[in-house]
């Protein structure tokens, strides 16, 4: 039986990488990508190989809709459209609004949403064409309820959340199914600008008493990949109890 394909975006750590390696030991075939950290990719790729698995690397800036295009085509050639994919890339920036440059606001807004939308738009022609397919959007609990000092990341976010939902309906006729996985606090490098008093006064407000992990969040995006097909156009929250 062949395998189903797998593409991540912004896998070289963090959850990224953790959903890369879940799906891996899965059975997967894994289509790994970052931007720039391509000594990271290229370790996902070794624990990938060392666990058995396969994947392809794919470095490619997602927030750069001709790069997407060129990724999607040398996906095309290797015959290794994906099944799945898992929007993941993102970053964040943390400050006043009206520091914000043009420049950090569309940054944002790029690796955050509009990234979403170009892999998106570039997968989804396949994914119909097989009459099935599963997109997991990965946000977080601040595109719900919104961040002070992250209205950028927040709006971004937000939009996702809006993305997901319009597209789930958009797509449910083909059998393709849309969701997004809201994060809280996950112990990732975007939150290692807190330092100890910050991060102990976060975990004070999570009823869980902690930050989440990468590899909780890969479960949940690998059962989200493997759920029925009613399932869709939900945001589904990782955050400790905090919402």
């Amino acid at each position: 039986m062949k395998k189903k394909n797998v593409l991540i975006t912004g896998s070289s750590r963090g959850i990224g990488r953790a959903c890369a390696l879940a799906f891996a030991k899965a059975g997967y075939h894994v289509l790994i990508n970052c931007r720039a950290s391509l000594a990271q990719l290229n370790e996902t790729e070794q624990e990938i190989l060392s666990l058995g698995g396969t994947c392809t690397k794919l470095p490619a800036d997602v927030s750069d809709p001709d790069a997407v295009r060129s990724m999607f085509r040398e996906i095309a050639s290797q015959q290794a459209e994906p099944n799945i994919l898992v929007n993941n890339a993102g970053t964040a920036y943390f400050g006043l609004l009206t520091d914000m440059t043009d420049e950090d606001w569309n940054h944002i807004l790029n690796t955050d949403l509009s990234s979403v939308f170009y892999c998106c738009r570039a997968a989804i022609p396949h994914m119909v064409s097989q009459k099935q397919g599963k997109i997991i959007n990965i946000s977080s609990m601040w595109g719900t309820t919104g961040a002070s000092c992250e209205a950028a990341y927040s709006a971004a976010k937000a939009g996702v959340h809006g993305l997901t939902k319009a597209l789930a309906k958009e797509l449910a006729p083909s059998n393709i199914q849309v969701n997004a996985v809201a994060c809280g606090a996950i112990d990732t490098v975007m939150n290692e600008r807190l330092d100890a008093e910050e991060r102990r006064a976060l975990e004070d407000e999570i009823p869980a008493g902690r930050f989440g992990t990468p590899e909780e969040t890969a479960a949940l995006v690998l059962s989200l990949a493997e759920s029925p097909s009613y399932l869709t156009g939900q945001i589904i929250g990782i955050d400790g109890g905090y919402l």
